[in-house]
């Protein structure tokens, strides 16, 4: 008993420095405008998806709408591709193609998707633009909401509602016209004709994006994104994350620019809230990585501009490695980061592969239910349909033959032309030349070649059936 350790109760009281962060329910987060280099950035990135999709769906090639995915006619055009179902497995592969390279970004530097390219944030960008030209900067807009109603405060509400409604609506039309042709859908739309399933999925996409970026904005990311939740997992310490270094910062305080803060023991944040005001999530970072960040680098730029003003060095608030902090160096080669490189590198060389290769005609064979019957020249003859899909963009000649059919015959339509694009259900019948099968079931195969260019051919199997006594 002597051995016994005693143990001594310890209460620790919270520092009177850190305060508790509301939830983001709890408060209408209004954001301060600010300057800068990422901001720059993410206009000119934000300003290049916008145009892409919203300019994009405009464009014609060669007489149709250049990106169109047809879902009636199962046709997806891109530019000068046509694509199939049967293609369905490029689809899947560029998505995966996709989510590697969205890993191998985060394992590098984090949440940049989130912050630069993801379209809830981008469309909440554009919504708090709206905000500040109708009602103001952030202590207006703070004011009007703590004011009581009037036809100052309704003309200004009016304003920013009707912008973003507006810009939902745009955007429903937008992403609709992918789906079903943009030119005759604006035509209905605007002259009140349009009617249906077009009209429900305009509606609904403009409702999503209303409340999305301009009610949800924030809680989309926070409680509703799965992204932020896996993200952690991702993170390594030589990861690139927006982080504030407190061995340079602390002790923050107030001070003037002309005073030496080094020797009154003041690090060099001025505790000015800047980097809190401009955050669209409303965190503070200098609480450390906070799975509410979405990595737009808004505070970064807004501490820049504070340290200039200061005449401090930049950089208190950056894109750091939790190496950084400790005072070490990053590791940019590390085995996780070239692992996803690496993968990423062989898919896309696969998929640009896969696409070079793709067959530009797709033929299948249906064979008819009836398993055989015996034709005028008594022969045994099984009934096929071919489905032949033209996947060029020009009218094609094919020729279609048996290949390594010894002892069978085709009969039917054996050459025939599909416009660009066609699908044609071909019938044609196999006889089987001797008298005696040497089975119930053979194996045989259909062969269709492009007769002006014999690259394009399509190999199809099925089974010939007969019977073994007659």
């Amino acid at each position: 008993m002597s051995d016994r350790i005693p143990v001594q109760i310890v209460e620790i009281a919270e520092p009177s420095t850190f305060k508790k962060k509301p939830a983001s329910s709890d408060r209408q987060i209004h954001t301060r405008s600010f300057t800068g280099l990422f901001r720059n950035l993410r206009l000119a990135g934000a300003g290049f998806l916008f145009l892409l999709f919203f300019g994009t769906v405009w464009l014609n090639w060669g007489g149709r709408q250049a990106v169109l995915w047809d879902l009636a006619d199962s046709k997806f055009h891109i530019f000068g591709a046509t694509f199939w179902p049967q293609d369905f497995i490029l689809l899947s592969a560029l998505l995966i193609i996709c989510a590697f390279g969205l890993f191998a970004i985060t394992v590098f530097a984090g949440r940049v998707w989130c912050g630069y390219t993801c379209p809830q944030s981008s469309w909440t960008w554009i919504f708090m633009w709206c905000e500040k030209i109708t009602e103001g900067e952030r202590n207006q807009r703070i004011k009007l909401d703590a004011a009581p109603w009037s036809l100052n405060k309704l003309a200004r509400r009016s304003a920013k509602h009707t912008l973003w409604l507006g810009i939902s609506l745009l955007t429903g039309l937008t992403f609709v016209g992918y789906f079903t042709p943009i030119r005759p859908l604006a035509e209905e739309l605007f002259t009140l004709q349009l009617g249906g399933v077009s009209l429900f999925w305009i509606l609904f996409f403009t409702g999503a994006t209303y409340i999305n970026a301009g009610w949800l904005r924030e809680a989309v990311c926070m409680h509703m994104c799965p992204y932020a939740r896996f993200q952690s997992v991702m993170f390594d310490k030589d990861t690139l994350t927006v982080a504030y270094d407190p061995a340079r910062g602390e002790s923050r305080g107030p001070r003037k620019k002309e005073i030496d803060h080094k020797a009154k023991g003041l690090g060099d944040c001025i505790d000015c809230h800047m980097c809190v005001q401009v955050c669209p999530t409303g965190i503070d970072i200098r609480d450390g990585l906070q799975m509410e960040c979405i990595g737009c680098a808004a505070c970064i730029d807004a501490c820049d501009s504070i340290m200039d003003k200061m005449g401090y060095a930049r950089g208190l608030v950056g894109y750091k490695s939790e190496h950084t902090l400790q005072g070490g160096t990053t590791n940019w080669l590390r085995p996780r980061l070239l692992g996803y490189v690496t993968a990423l590198v062989v898919m896309i060389g696969a998929l640009v592969i896969a696409l070079q290769q793709r067959p530009m005609v797709s033929m299948d064979v249906i064979k008819d239910r009836g398993l055989f019957r015996e034709n005028n020249a008594g022969q045994i003859e099984n009934i096929y349909t071919l489905k032949v899909i033209n996947k060029t963009q020009q009218a094609q000649h094919y020729r279609l033959r048996l290949l390594d059919a010894e002892g069978f015959e085709l009969h039917g339509k054996t050459e025939f032309s599909l416009a660009a694009g066609e699908m044609s259900d071909l019938p044609v019948s196999v006889a089987m030349l001797a008298e005696r099968p040497q089975s119930s079931s053979q194996d045989i195969s259909f062969e269709l070649i492009d007769t002006d260019e014999p690259g394009i051919r399509s190999v199809a199997h099925s089974r010939f059936v007969a019977p073994l006594n007659r």
